[in-house]
Formats: structure tokens, C-alpha cells, sequence
């Protein structure tokens, strides 16, 4: 059956703009880190992939080692553009990445000009497009200078195979130095991709203010905290959770008693607001306008239901910012 994109997809979706720029991105993003590789159901990615659009979700991120195994997600969302979505090219925000471990050899990671270029003219051949919209430097190469990595970013606008750059895992005064570098090449940067949820505020402490003096927008990966910051671990670590020892990134360790005890009381808060913690999360991690969007993952079509409906409530009174921070501490 032909796909055909909802009448009503730009109904309820909210967009901000990204610092600065003309950009525009929907406050929910949908990224393809897990769930869209080769190892995985394809029309179990192909339906979350379409509903996500359907639901107004016109930014998807990707990178070139995501899967598993690595490019395969990239190998699957070109697939789907092909038979799907490539009527709607125009209409979407397609980025993705270099910088971690992708092939063997010294050209292979980090952030040298040979690695950016060449990672990204593969992550185009998987994809089957001739640019994205947004290519990022994927982490901080400190065995590169700077100037390299950004005059990488540049050469790569300048050639038309990105519209715009950004930046992901960058510090603060990492982030100074690179916008600094871009502004003079003429390129400015677009975008910064930091982790940033509930349980995780390092941005707070000096890098969401240089992105707000120079004008720079904010996607937050893991708003979630890999599913610490939903209903799953209210009664404790299930066994096919991330938590209970299946992920790389997530183990039963995460989960002390004193924090299991901080996501008890936060699903209770949420509750009171007629959301689930997850919805709250969202919600807390655009408040106030400084994030531009928040980037979630899914592993089902519902999960992505949950998420963009966040969208309904994003008002935080200041007793209930009060009470988080509380609870938090």
C-alpha cells in the first residue's frame, strides 16, 4: 500500500526556532540510535518512522555508526525514504554524524578532515541523498586542532552536502572556540547535541549559556535518561529493561535505591498534572524555551504517541518547579 503523509500532520506539532537561525525543528525529534538497525524488525521501524511523521516529527537524526551493526540505521531509513517518504523530502530534517569508532585504520574516528568527509559521503550512499540538512561533529577530537575539525564542517557546506553544522558532546569552552572558528569561515553553527534530562545537568553549568550568547540552538539527546524517567522502574528493574544488564549504557548499578525513590516521587508529580513521568520529562527539558528540542528514542509506535503528546501540557507552575528540585536534591 502506498504511503500516503496525514492531511493533519502539522496540527498539533510545535516548532521552535533553533537559536538564531531561519531553522525551525519540531519540539519532539525522533532519533534512530536503537531499534532501526539491521538486527531489528524493519516494519517495526518503517511504522514508527511514518506515524512519527504523521504526528508533525519532521527532524530524524541519525549518525554513521548507529544500528547495530553500525550504518545499518542509516541503511534502514534509506529504505524507507525510497519507498515512503521521498515525496516528503523537502518537508524533513535529516542530519547525522562523525566522529566515533566507524571503520579500521587512523582515518576511521575522531575529528580529522580525511574521517568528516569521508564519513560523510558513505553516510550519503547508505542513505541514497545527495545532502543533509544537518552534519554534525559527533564528539572532540583532542588530538586534532580545532580549526581543522571546524574547516571540515565548512568545506562540507560549501560543497553541498550539508546545509547546516553542528556539534554534539562538546563542552563549554569547547563550544566557544568552535563557534568562534565557524563565525570567521562564514559558516555559523546551527546546533548543539547534548545530553540533558532530569538526572543529567552538566549543560547548566556554563554550556546553555554560551549557546544562548552566540545564538546557537539546542536538540537534548537521553531527555529520557535511557527510560530511568518513565513508568518502567516505578516497581523496580524489569527484566527485559535496558537496567536489567542488556545494554552497554544502562545497568542495574544506575538504579540505587535513592534514585529509584527520586522517579517514584517525580511519576506521582506527573500523575497530578495528568501526565506520565515520561510526558513530564519532556515537558521539563523545554521549559522555558532554552532547548530547542527534545530527542527521543522508541522502540514502538506507541511510545512515539506518548512522547508528542508531552506537547499538551508544557506549563510548569513554579510550586511544582520547586517541588523537582526538591525532590532532586
Amino acid at each position: 500500500m502506498v504511503y500516503q503523509a496525514s492531511s493533519t500532520r502539522y496540527a498539533e506539532m510545535k516548532y521552535n526556532r533553533s537559536g538564531k537561525s531561519g531553522l525551525k525543528l519540531p519540539a519532539i525529534s525522533l532519533g534512530l540510535w536503537h531499534n532501526f538497525g539491521g538486527l531489528d524488525i524493519h516494519e517495526n521501524g518503517r511504522a514508527m518512522l511514518l506515524r512519527s511523521f504523521d504526528l508533525g516529527i519532521t527532524h530524524f537524526d541519525l549518525a554513521n555508526n548507529y544500528g547495530p551493526p553500525p550504518g545499518s540505521a542509516e541503511e534502514m531509513f534509506g529504505k524507507v525514504l525510497k519507498s515512503d517518504l521521498g515525496a516528503y523530502r523537502d518537508e524533513m530534517i535529516i542530519s547525522t554524524k562523525a566522529g566515533y569508532h566507524m571503520w579500521e585504520g587512523p582515518y576511521g574516528e575522531w575529528g580529522s578532515k580525511k574521517n568528516l568527509i569521508s564519513s560523510l559521503d558513505q553516510s550519503l550512499k547508505r542513505m541514497g541523498l545527495d545532502y543533509v540538512d544537518i552534519f554534525y561533529s559527533h564528539r572532540p577530537d583532542p588530538n586534532t586542532p580545532f580549526e581543522e575539525t571546524m574547516g571540515a564542517l565548512d568545506q562540507i557546506v560549501r560543497q553541498g552536502k550539508a546545509l547546516y553544522v553542528g556539534l554534539s558532546n562538546y563542552t563549554a569552552e569547547q563550544t566557544r572556540e568552535a563557534v568562534t572558528i565557524l563565525k570567521g569561515l562564514g559558516t555559523p553553527l546551527l546546533i548543539h547535541q547534548p545530553s540533558y534530562s532530569m538526572l543529567n545537568r552538566w549543560i547548566e553549568g556554563g554550556l546553555q549559556d554560551v549557546l544562548d550568547e552566540f545564538g546557537v540552538g539546542s536538540i537534548a539527546f537521553c531527555p529520557l535518561a535511557q527510560g530511568l524517567l518513565t513508568n518502567k522502574y516505578v516497581s523496580g528493574v524489569p527484566s527485559d529493561s535496558r537496567a536489567s544488564g542488556k545494554s552497554q549504557f544502562l545497568n542495574t548499578k544506575d538504579i540505587t535505591e535513592e534514585k529509584l525513590n527520586q522517579i517514584i516521587q517525580l511519576n506521582e508529580l506527573a500523575a497530578s498534572r495528568g501526565q506520565s513521568l515520561a510526558q513530564m520529562s519532556l515537558a521539563w527539558v523545554l521549559r522555558g524555551g532554552r532547548v530547542t528540542s527534545a530527542l527521543i528514542g522508541a522502540s514502538r509506535v506507541s511510545q512515539i504517541e506518548e512522547n508528542v503528546a508531552a506537547l499538551k501540557n508544557l506549563e510548569f507552575a513554579p510550586e511544582e518547579l520547586e517541588q523537582i528540585e526538591k525532590i532532586l536534591k
